[in-house]
């Protein structure tokens, strides 16, 4: 019988970088805290609760703070995969030269080996944009697989959108748009060749979640839709060989407990109470596991891919 596998990890993005995607001021007090101290306790409670092992993908930047150094490594200590989100975190991070790229990753790694004791062996890009020059860099520091490529054309479509009405609105948007050919890509586990969008021997890529009419399976799509999406859209996916769930931290933030209330009215997932949005991530990792998929880490699928595909 084929070994069905599925995985969940989530982003650990600061409040702050939402704050920069949407060109407004960052919130004032613990607010800019918010994902490490209030939506981390959150999630690891649930995880417990429903005996999940994730990944979660730490921003070097933020480990310079000893609360979230702690955090991490009591993530790790309980089992959870710490994976490397860069060390800046910069939405432009394929536009900059290929030195500086590489000392992201590097940075990145080293300060998450500092905080829990294990070098990370899997990489997520920053708003999963990517090239070439970034996985040859990838390759060079040893990093064993990556989970950034998101071939999907109604999420391209809404974030290219969202990206024009920021501007048109006269602010300045951190982010930026993928080359279309990502577009291209597989939505199954592959290995990346040149360009990245085609199957090669290169290292192992884990695409975010589409699921088969080409909608985004993401938490964000899960939290906004409410149950009854959330479950439509996982029971979409139990089509797929792997299911990635890519969560993040910021998925389980509550705008009025958490001191998040100047950024409401730019965020439509701030309008649900986290409760709420829980029970609407439960509900896919329900469906998931009823229909027989494994929970694994992303470094575990990885290893499990990559020797399906070695001749």
């Amino acid at each position: 019988m084929r070994r069905k596998l599925a995985s969940i990890s989530v982003d650990l993005d600061e409040v702050p970088r939402y704050a920069a995607i949407h060109g407004v001021e960052v919130p004032a007090g613990p607010g800019a805290r918010a994902v490490y101290e209030k939506c981390v306790p959150r999630i690891t409670a649930w995880f417990d609760d429903d005996s999940i092992r994730a990944t979660f993908f730490a921003i070097g930047e933020d480990l310079e703070r000893e609360e979230n150094r702690r955090a991490i490594a009591g993530l790790h200590a309980a089992g959870h995969e710490i994976g490397n989100h860069s060390y800046h975190h910069h939405y432009d991070l394929t536009r900059r030269a290929a030195g500086d790229i590489g000392d992201e990753i590097r940075r990145g790694a080293t300060i998450i080996e500092q905080s829990c004791g294990t070098r990370p062996v899997g990489f997520r890009a920053p708003g999963y944009t990517v090239s070439d020059v970034l996985f040859s860099a990838l390759e060079a520091c040893g990093v064993e697989y990556d989970s950034s490529v998101f071939p999907c054309p109604s999420y391209y479509a809404v974030k290219a959108a969202a990206l024009g009405a920021i501007k048109l609105r006269g602010r300045q948007s951190s982010s930026i748009l993928d080359r279309p050919e990502v577009l291209r890509a597989p939505r199954e586990p592959y290995r990346i060749g040149r360009p990245f969008w085609r199957s090669g021997d290169g290292l192992m890529e884990l695409p975010i979640g589409v699921t088969p009419l080409q909608l985004p399976y993401i938490g964000t799509s899960l939290v906004l839709g409410g149950d009854q999406l959330s479950d439509r859209l996982s029971r979409q996916m139990l089509r797929r060989e792997f299911i990635n769930l890519e969560l993040h931290g910021f998925d389980l933030a509550d705008s009025y407990e958490d001191g998040l209330e100047a950024l409401r009215p730019h965020r439509a997932d701030l309008r649900r109470p986290a409760a709420e949005k829980l029970r609407s991530l439960r509900t896919a990792v329900r469906v998931i596991r009823d229909a027989g998929y494994e929970l694994v880490t992303l470094e575990e699928a990885a290893r499990h891919f990559k020797a399906k595909s070695n001749p």
